[in-house]
C-alpha cells in the first residue's frame, strides 16, 4: 500500500487529525505501531503536528520485552522525537491485588501511563495503531462472549480517554480502516523493520486463536473481504447505538425522581429500552460500566419488576441497587450500619430532643377546652389523667402493635409502615410515643385510641413535634 493511500484514508476521517495537534503515539514495536509512527511522522511537517512516543514494558516477556523497548527507543531517536519509557512488573501488581484479569490490568496501566505523559507534556491526543483486522477480531470476540450491541460495535475511531486523570484527552485510531495486509505491504515497500511479539502466536488466548485460526478459515471459506465486512458491521452497530443512547437518555430523564428512578415508569417501557435506561443510569452515576454485563442488568430488572419492595442487589465495583417501593436508587455499598436503638424518658414541661430522628417534642398542659383539633399530623392531644406514668419516646421494636384511631382492633406498627411505604432507614429512626408497652402516637403517621380527649377530660397534654432547629 502506498503512503498516499494511507494519507487519503486519514484525510477522510474529518476531525481525527487537526493542524498543530500534539500527539502521543503508543508504539509497541510491532508492525502496526511502527507503520503508524512513520505515517504520522511523514504528515507532521505538512500538518504541523507535534509527536512524542510512549512505550510501556509490562515485565512479562523478560529479555525479549527489553529488546522491544530498545528497538523503539532507537527508532524514535533516529526520527528525532521525544521518547517516554516506563517499566512495570505486571505479574507482581496482580499478585499484590490478589485478583484481576491480566489483560484488563495491562490496559489500565498502559492508558494510565499515556494519560500521565500527555497531561505532563500538554498533549491533546493519544494515537494507537488498531487496524481493521483488530476491529473484526474484537467484534467476533465479543460476539462469542455474548455481548450486546454496544460490545459488538467494537472500537471507535475517536473517543475521550476514560477517567479523571485523562480528562480532555482523545484517543484516536487512524488505522481502523486499514487492513493488516495493507500495513505489511507499506512496511515491505519501505523496508521498515519491526518486532514480533512471540506471545501473539499463543492460540490458547482467544484473540490469537481468532486471528491465527478462525479468521484465515473464514477468508478461505468466504472471501478476503470478510474482515472488512465485520468492521463495517461494527460501524453500523455503533451508529445505531448512538441513536438508541439518545432515546434511552431521554427516557432516563423522564423516569428520574430526585436521586432515584420511578420504577413504575421504567417498567412501562419495552424490555430493550429498560435495559438501555438502566445501563445509561449506571454509567451516569458510577462513571463507567466496567464489569456490568447482561446478567447484572437482568437481575436489576428482576428486582424492579418482582423483587421485594425494599430489596437490594449488588453490582460490580462496590455499588448496589436499592428498591424502596416504587423508587430505585443506586449507591455505593456501605457496611451495614449498627442498628439504631434509643429510648428517652419524657419529663413533662421540658422539650425532648431526639437527635436520631432529627426532631424535638414539645409538651404543654392545658385546661380542657370544649374542642381541640390538631394543626397537623405532627401534633396530638391526650387526656393527661388517662396516660398514666412512664411516658417515653423510642424507636420501633419488632412486635410493636397499637389501636389506630378510627379502626377497630389492633394493628402491627410494621404493617402501618408497609401501608405508608416507609423505607427501612426511616422506620428505624422514626420516633414513637409510648406508655410502657403501649404505642400511643407515631407522629406524622397515626395515633392510637388511648387517652382520647372527651368532654369529661379535666387536663389535656398537648404534644407538638418539630424539626430540630425550628
Amino acid at each position: 500500500m502506498s503512503g498516499v493511500t494511507i494519507l487519503a484514508k486519514l484525510a477522510l476521517r474529518q476531525g481525527l487529525l487537526h493542524t498543530h495537534d500534539r500527539i502521543l503515539l503508543a508504539v509497541s514495536g510491532g508492525p502496526d505501531s511502527v507503520a503508524l509512527l512513520h505515517v504520522l511522522h511523514g504528515l507532521s511537517g505538512e500538518l504541523g503536528l507535534h509527536l512524542e512516543v510512549a512505550h510501556l514494558q509490562h515485565g512479562i516477556r523478560g529479555d525479549e520485552a527489553k529488546a522491544d523497548a530498545r528497538f523503539v527507543a532507537e527508532l524514535v531517536g533516529k526520527l528525532g522525537l521525544t521518547f517516554h519509557l516506563k517499566e512495570i512488573d505486571l505479574p507482581e501488581l496482580r499478585a499484590r491485588a490478589g485478583k484481576g484479569n491480566l489483560e484488563q490490568m495491562a490496559r489500565q496501566q498502559r492508558y494510565g501511563f499515556f494519560a500521565d505523559i500527555a497531561r505532563a507534556r500538554q498533549l491533546n491526543k493519544i494515537a494507537t495503531a488498531h487496524t481493521q483486522d483488530d476491529q473484526a477480531e474484537t467484534m467476533l470476540m465479543w460476539l462469542l462472549r455474548g455481548a450486546g450491541r454496544k460490545g459488538l460495535a467494537g472500537m471507535s475511531r475517536s473517543m475521550p480517554l476514560d477517567g479523571g486523570a485523562g480528562s480532555g484527552l482523545q484517543i484516536i485510531r487512524p488505522f481502523l480502516d486499514v487492513s493488516k495486509a495493507e500495513v505489511l505491504e507499506y512496511l515491505g515497500e519501505r523496508q521498515l523493520e519491526y518486532r514480533i511479539d512471540a506471545t501473539n502466536r499463543d492460540t490458547k488466548l482467544l484473540r490469537n486463536w481468532l486471528r491465527l485460526e478462525l479468521m484465515p478459515q473464514l477468508r478461505e471459506r468466504i472471501d478476503d473481504r470478510v474482515g472488512a465486512r465485520l468492521a463495517a458491521q461494527a460501524d453500523m452497530l455503533r451508529d445505531e447505538q448512538a441513536v438508541l443512547d439518545q432515546v434511552a437518555q431521554a427516557e432516563l430523564e423522564r423516569c428520574r425522581r430526585g436521586a432515584g428512578l420511578d420504577r413504575v415508569l421504567l417498567l412501562q417501557q419495552p424490555v430493550a429500552l429498560q435495559r438501555l435506561v438502566l445501563r445509561c443510569w449506571i454509567e451516569a452515576v458510577r462513571g463507567n460500566l466496567r464489569g456490568v454485563d447482561f446478567t447484572h442488568i437482568e437481575a436489576l430488572r428482576g428486582l424492579a419488576a418482582a423483587g421485594p419492595s425494599q430489596g437490594r442487589l449488588a453490582i460490580p465495583g462496590g455499588w448496589e441497587l436499592r428498591r424502596e417501593y416504587d423508587s430505585l436508587y443506586l449507591a455505593k455499598t456501605t457496611r451495614k450500619p449498627r442498628a439504631i436503638c434509643y429510648l428517652y424518658p419524657v419529663a413533662l414541661g421540658d422539650p425532648l430532643s431526639v437527635r436520631e430522628a432529627g426532631v424535638v417534642f414539645h409538651f404543654e398542659r392545658l385546661a380542657a377546652p370544649p374542642a381541640l383539633t390538631p394543626d397537623s399530623s405532627m401534633e396530638a392531644f391526650f387526656d393527661a389523667d388517662e396516660l398514666g406514668a412512664g411516658l417515653s419516646v423510642r424507636n420501633f421494636r419488632n412486635g410493636d402493635r397499637f389501636e389506630p384511631l378510627g379502626m377497630s382492633g389492633h394493628k402491627k406498627v410494621k404493617d402501618l409502615f408497609i401501608d405508608r411505604k416507609l423505607a427501612l432507614a426511616e422506620r428505624a429512626s422514626l420516633p414513637l410515643l409510648v406508655a410502657g408497652d403501649r404505642v400511643l402516637w407515631i407522629p406524622g403517621h397515626g395515633r392510637s385510641r388511648d387517652a382520647l380527649v372527651t368532654p369529661a377530660s379535666r387536663t389535656v397534654l398537648r404534644i407538638k413535634v418539630v424539626p430540630i432547629g425550628t
